[in-house]
């Protein structure tokens, strides 16, 4: 009997205690939003973005499995961007307006169509390169490169090109290095003829899509100012670029950013080429009042060519060279101290992702690269994907629609508008059009547009209704974006009370709307993720729970002082 009775004390003793360290873990565990990073509101338009994009030569690669394999393994890295050149003579060979191949008949668009067709497919986004023009453009055709004798021509081929990705393509970059030879042909390089290029495609492509959005072609980044120009210092020649009227005619800055064999903190000087000489480039952006919009990388990374004086001494490395865990090292260190401390800063189009066998294993252009020609991953490839994993789940913070824990389906459409939250939004007004925000927090707000032509939005979090959120006749949960009058950067609750842990929220658009509105379009500016409070210390149950532990701690003493 009594040691029936020992053994239920030292049972109810341990259950105390166990439930006295559940309570005190719980607490300890809590996560204290005083001491968690708030991810501030990202002003400027295109930032709050994947920063990770890369460089291909698709429209190299004849065979279409390796195609599909390259954009594949981007993908599982956490690559959002894919930087693809579209030759202008592979789309409008013979005859202007002409677009098909006389030889095959065919329309010439087919294989860039099947390559952005294989990008939508696995999620990535295009940065479009337009330029090297058809020979029936020029007198002088010693070099593809040359830009068109009548400027008019290439605007008309970015109105063609914009009309025929519209919704698709959205980004598009006017030209390539037009500093250097041969970039700009046989002749002396001219900014003022750039900016008059680059304004005729900037008006033709807003024609076209109000919603595109226009690139500067990136500048090679030289120390060369000679006489005659042939090879002109970037930062002269940006400089003229502005002085010639440039600002009003391009929404994003690109830029390369090589890091050559410096760290990525080494810090800019006019007469060095390093990864902080984007500062300068942003310095004269500044001075001219253009700090408003955004610094694309064009180009990014660090070389990583064998240690070998025979086949690769110092005096053929261009671009200078680091071992391969730099490369990897100085790759996310450049883009996590850029986005920390640049709050203009967008995507790093690392160069380059993969090949298609035109650099050799002799050429130091060979080692770039992310992944080999055999699809043989580097080191810099493991690091990225480490790294981007966490960019699908957004903690607490602002986040504008372009962040990538934001997951649309083909239903939205991305809308350029001054008046929203980032200068941009997404819009649909489709019924089922429906999009996902990954969130790591208690709490999430939307901001949105509210006005006469507004629907309802069904809102899921985790897959099942929200509570507090009202119920239509189907018994799902939603809320209604209507109002009689206009009103931008509305914030709207969705969830609270989630507790601070990852869920998936998820908005369609409702075949439903308010009886007073004359449409269905719904609108996602950003989202505010918020954590719960840490609790109170629990000092009750925790002096029950220790009182209940004395008592039992005794009465056990006393049975066994008693055997």
């Amino acid at each position: 009997m009594r040691r029936a009775k020992v053994s239920a004390l030292i049972l109810g003793l341990v259950l105390i205690l166990v439930m006295l360290g559940g309570v005190l873990f719980r607490f300890a565990s809590a996560v204290d939003p005083a001491e968690v990073r708030i991810a501030p509101a990202r002003a400027i338009p295109n930032t709050d973005v994947n920063p990770y994009g890369a460089n291909f030569f698709l429209e190299r690669e004849v065979e279409e499995w390796k195609r599909e394999k390259t954009v594949q393994m981007a993908r599982e890295a956490g690559i959002g961007w894919a930087k693809q050149h579209f030759v202008w003579a592979d789309i409008e060979p013979r005859r202007k307006g002409k677009f098909i191949d006389e030889t095959s008949g065919e329309s010439t668009w087919k294989k860039y169509d099947q390559i952005v067709d294989l990008y939508e497919r696995y999620g990535l986004q295009v940065i479009a390169r337009l330029d090297r023009p058809p020979d029936w453009t020029r007198q002088d055709n010693t070099y593809p490169e040359r830009p068109p004798d009548d400027f008019n021509d290439y605007g008309d081929f970015v109105y063609e090109f914009v009309k025929h990705y519209q919704g698709r393509v959205r980004y598009i970059q006017i030209w390539n290095e037009p500093n250097i030879f041969p970039e700009w042909g046989n002749q002396e390089v001219n900014p003022a003829q750039y900016v008059e290029l680059l304004k005729i495609a900037y008006q033709r492509a807003k024609e076209a899509d109000p919603n595109v959005y226009v690139l500067s072609a990136p500048l090679a980044i030289t120390l060369e100012d000679f006489p005659i120009r042939r090879n002109l210092n970037d930062l002269v020649f940006l400089e003229e670029m502005y002085q010639a009227g440039a600002r009003d005619y391009f929404d994003i800055l690109s830029a390369n950013a090589f890091g050559f064999e410096y760290p990525p903190d080494d810090p800019p000087d006019p007469g060095v080429l390093n990864f902080s000489r984007v500062l300068l480039h942003r310095e004269i952006m500044e001075k001219y009042g253009d700090t408003d919009k955004p610094v694309w990388i064009n180009e990014y990374g660090w070389n990583a060519a064998p240690d070998d004086p025979v086949n690769f001494p110092e005096e053929k490395l261009p671009w200078k060279r680091v071992n391969e865990e730099q490369q990897a090292e100085y790759t996310l260190r450049g883009i996590e101290e850029a986005r920390a401390h640049w709050p203009w800063a967008g995507v790093f189009n690392i160069w380059y992702f993969r090949q298609v066998g035109n650099f050799s294993p002799e050429q130091p252009e060979y080692y770039f690269r992310m992944v080999d020609v055999d699809f043989t991953p580097r080191r810099v490839y493991y690091a990225v994907k480490d790294a981007a994993v966490a960019l699908t789940v957004a903690g607490a913070g602002h986040y504008e629609e372009t962040n990538p824990a934001v997951v649309a389906d083909s239903g939205w459409q991305a809308v350029i508008e001054p008046r929203a939250s980032g200068e941009s939004y997404l819009l649909s007004e489709r019924p089922g059009a429906s999009l996902s925000f990954t969130f790591k927090g208690d709490a999430v707000n939307l901001l949105t547009r509210r006005d006469s032509q507004a629907g309802r939005l069904l809102v899921t979090l985790d897959g099942r209704d929200v509570t507090g959120l009202p119920l239509d006749e189907k018994g799902r949960s939603y809320v209604d974006l209507y109002e009689p009058t206009t009103r931008w950067q509305a914030w709207v609750p969705l969830v609270s009370g989630a507790g601070n842990g990852q869920h998936v929220l998820r908005l369609t658009v409702s075949e439903e709307s308010h009886p007073a509105s004359a449409g269905h379009h719904c609108s996602i500016d950003a989202f505010q993720v918020t954590l719960a409070p840490r609790p109170t210390f629990p000092a009750i149950p925790v002096a029950g729970l220790g009182l209940g532990a004395l008592a039992a701690t005794w009465l056990l003493y006393r049975e066994l002082r008693h055997r």
